[in-house]
This record gives structure tokens, C-alpha cells and sequence, in this order.
């Protein structure tokens, strides 16, 4: 079962590969606009102390905690005091066994390393375009996030399960380096940022670069090598030694 769900998994986490790649070069089609991450540096009615960025992203989660969307293990919430879901949920997978999903809340530093990125790879300046850019921050967060957050827990369970004996004893000991270095598989890392770089070149290939921003091969790969892939390894920790054997 473990080698199945491991593999299933992988098919997931490679799937999501376009979307990433896609919602990051959406938002580089639009200058940095350093005014929309300032608080207060645009105008917006009752909230003069809160960035634009900061109002997209919380008003996008409360409509989505409305809808379910952080029943989802995989769907971690960067803004806290959501409303509760008004719609049952189902569909939910119950393997899992960690007692609170947030235990494994990495969001705090997906939104810094990704909006890191972001700035790298989008126009200097301004181009007055705030509401647009910051609606893509808020697609390209929730596609990392759902990335690393998924990869972290399903494939750290995948991996107990291959040898519960091995990770029991590492975790009993608070051994987080050895259980760190026992996730780490340099040969398939490898391979994943051998695929983005090819996926990015692929979807890329036939803009006009006149009117297109393209976004460098090689920049998305150092971005899944430098925060995606250590970021998920950070949540594989995390979720086993928060796992129990009871959800």
C-alpha cells in the first residue's frame, strides 16, 4: 500500500507542476508594483494599515473557508480567524494520522520565498496594474502551497508506511536530522527540477516575446530546488514527528 500511495503521490505532485509554472508566469506579465505590498500604499476604503496584497489574500481565504476549502489536509490557510465552512465537505482522505493538519503549516514561509521569487521574476517599476498583480500572488501562493503541503503529508505517510520501524525508532529518539536525511532522495529531486526546467520551455515556446514577460528555465528550477522541494521536506519532518498512530 505504501509504495502505491507513494507513487500516487509523486503523479499528484507532478501534475501540479503546470499549474505552478503557469500561475507564476501569469503573474510576471505584470511589473513588481511595490506599492501593493506597502500597508497603506494603495487606497482602500476602512483598511489604512493593511497592504493590498494582505486584503486580496485574506478576502480570497474567507470566501474559500466558507466553501470548505481548508477541510482539505493539503489546503493550509494563511490567514488566521477564518469563518467556519457553511457546506458539508466530502472526500476528505482519512489515512493521514496527524490530529491537527496544522501542525504542517508551512505558509509563512511559502509566501516569503514565493513572493521572493516573484519580485525576481517580474518587470522592475510600477505599472499601476495592483489589483491584477496581486490577484495572481493570491493563485500562485495557494498553487505552492497546495503543492508543498500535499507532498509533505501524503509523502511522509507514504514513506512510514514503507518502514514504520525505522521512522518509529527515529522519532522516538527527536532524531530530526537522521529522519531528514532518511526523506531526502537527491536522484528524484533531481529529476523534478529536470522536468520544470523542460515544462517551462515547453509552455514558453512559442510566446511573442514583444508582448510576453518570459520567465527563465532555469530560474523556475533553482525556485523548486532553493523553496519548493526543502520546503516539503521541512513539512515531511513536521508531519512525522507530529504523526500518531490515531488521527
Amino acid at each position: 500500500m505504501s509504495r502505491s500511495l507513494i507513487d500516487g503521490v509523486a503523479e499528484q505532485l507532478e501534475a501540479l507542476e503546470e499549474t505552478i509554472i503557469l500561475r507564476l508566469i501569469d503573474r510576471a506579465q505584470f511589473r513588481v508594483n511595490r506599492p501593493a505590498y506597502e500597508p497603506g500604499g494603495i487606497q482602500f476604503r476602512g483598511e489604512d494599515r493593511t497592504s493590498l496584497f494582505e486584503l486580496r489574500l485574506r478576502h480570497q481565504e474567507e470566501m474559500d473557508a466558507v466553501f470548505g476549502r481548508f477541510a482539505f489536509p493539503e489546503e493550509r490557510p494563511f490567514t488566521r480567524g477564518l469563518p467556519e465552512a457553511r457546506r458539508k465537505v466530502t472526500g476528505i482522505p482519512d489515512f493521514l494520522r496527524i490530529p491537527d493538519y496544522d501542525r504542517v503549516n508551512l505558509t509563512a514561509e511559502v509566501k516569503d520565498r514565493t513572493l521572493a521569487f516573484v519580485y525576481e521574476i517580474c518587470p522592475p517599476g510600477d505599472d499601476g496594474q495592483y489589483g491584477s498583480a496581486t490577484e495572481h500572488d493570491v493563485y500562485v501562493l495557494q498553487a505552492v502551497s497546495r503543492r508543498i503541503h500535499y507532498g509533505a503529508m501524503y509523502v511522509a505517510e507514504g514513506k512510514y508506511r514503507a518502514d514504520p520501524a525505522l521512522y518509529r525508532r527515529l522519532i522516538e529518539a527527536g532524531d530530526t536530522a537522521d529522519i531528514e536525511a532518511r526523506l531526502t532522495r537527491p536522484e528524484v529531486e533531481r529529476r523534478i527540477c529536470r522536468r520544470v526546467v523542460r515544462k517551462t520551455r515547453r509552455i514558453q515556446a512559442e510566446a511573442n516575446r514583444r508582448i510576453r514577460t518570459l520567465v527563465a528555465p532555469q530560474a523556475m528550477r533553482r525556485f523548486y530546488r532553493e523553496a519548493v522541494i526543502p520546503l516539503t521536506r521541512k513539512g515531511e519532518v513536521l508531519y512525522l514527528t507530529n504523526r500518531t498512530e490515531e488521527a
